[in-house]
C-alpha cells in the first residue's frame, strides 16, 4: 500500500503540489491587478470569479450606474457590462481552468486511493493509467488558460487604465501549478508502465518455471 518507489512519490508530490496552487489560483480575485500607481483607478483587481472595481461606469454610457466594491462576476448587477467585463477568451479560460480543476479533483480522489490500494489489486494499473491520463488532460487545459490569459490579460481592449494592469500573484500560482501536473501525470503512467512489465515478467517466469517442471516429470 501506498507510494513504495521514488517514481510514485513524486507523482504524488506534484499531484499534491499543483493541487495547492491551482486551487488557490482558481479561488483567489488576484489573476490581474492595479499597480496601484493611480490615485482612484476604476479597475482594481480580477479572478476567474471576482472582479473589484472603484466608481467604474458603463463605457457605452448606456446607464448612469457606477459599481464600487468587490463582486461575483456574475452578478445581476453586472449584466450591463457583462458584454465589457466578459469577453469572449475570458469565459473560454474560465471554461477550460474549471474543466482542468475537475480532472484535478477527480485525480485527487484517485491518488488518494492509489494511496491506500494494494499493488497485487487487478485494478492497480488500471488506477494508475487513469491518474496519470486525468491530470496530462488538466495540464493541457490548465495550460492553454495561462497562456491565453498572458496572451489577453493585461491587453488595452480590455480592463481600464491597462497601462496600469499587471498580471498578479494568482495567475502567477496558476502558471507552476498548470506545469506541474505534466511531470504528476507522465510520473504516473511511468508507474503504470513498470508495474505491467514488471507483472507480465513475473507471469512469464511462472508459465516457464512451470513448463521446466512439466518436462523434469516427463523425463522421470
Amino acid at each position: 500500500m501506498g507510494a513504495r518507489t521514488k517514481t510514485a512519490k513524486y507523482a504524488v508530490g506534484f499531484t499534491f503540489g499543483a493541487f495547492v496552487l491551482i486551487l488557490i489560483a482558481f479561488s483567489t480575485p488576484y489573476w490581474l491587478q492595479n499597480d496601484g500607481v493611480l490615485k482612484n483607478p476604476k479597475f482594481l483587481n480580477l479572478g476567474l470569479w471576482e472582479m473589484c472595481l472603484n466608481n467604474f461606469q458603463d463605457i457605452h454610457r448606456f446607464y448612469d450606474v457606477t459599481f464600487n466594491g468587490c463582486m461575483w462576476i456574475f452578478e445581476e448587477e453586472f449584466y450591463i457590462i457583462h458584454d465589457y467585463i466578459l469577453p469572449s477568451f475570458f469565459i473560454t479560460i474560465q471554461f477550460f481552468f474549471t474543466l482542468a480543476f475537475t480532472l484535478l479533483l477527480i485525480s485527487i480522489i484517485l491518488t488518494l486511493l492509489f494511496l491506500g490500494c494494494s499493488k497485487d489489486h487487478d485494478r492497480y494499473i488500471h488506477l494508475l493509467i487513469t491518474n496519470g491520463s486525468c491530470l496530462v488532460l488538466a495540464g493541457i487545459f490548465a495550460t492553454f488558460s495561462v497562456i491565453l490569459f498572458g496572451c489577453y490579460g493585461d491587453s488595452r481592449d480590455w480592463m481600464p487604465d491597462w497601462e496600469h494592469n499587471n498580471m498578479g500573484w494568482s495567475f502567477a500560482l496558476a502558471c507552476p501549478g498548470s506545469v506541474m501536473l505534466f511531470p504528476a501525470g507522465i510520473l504516473f503512467l511511468v508507474e503504470a508502465r513498470r508495474l505491467k512489465y514488471k507483472r507480465l515478467n513475473e507471469i512469464g517466469n511462472r508459465e516457464a518455471a512451470y513448463t521446466m517442471r512439466q518436462r523434469g516429470h516427463t523425463d522421470i
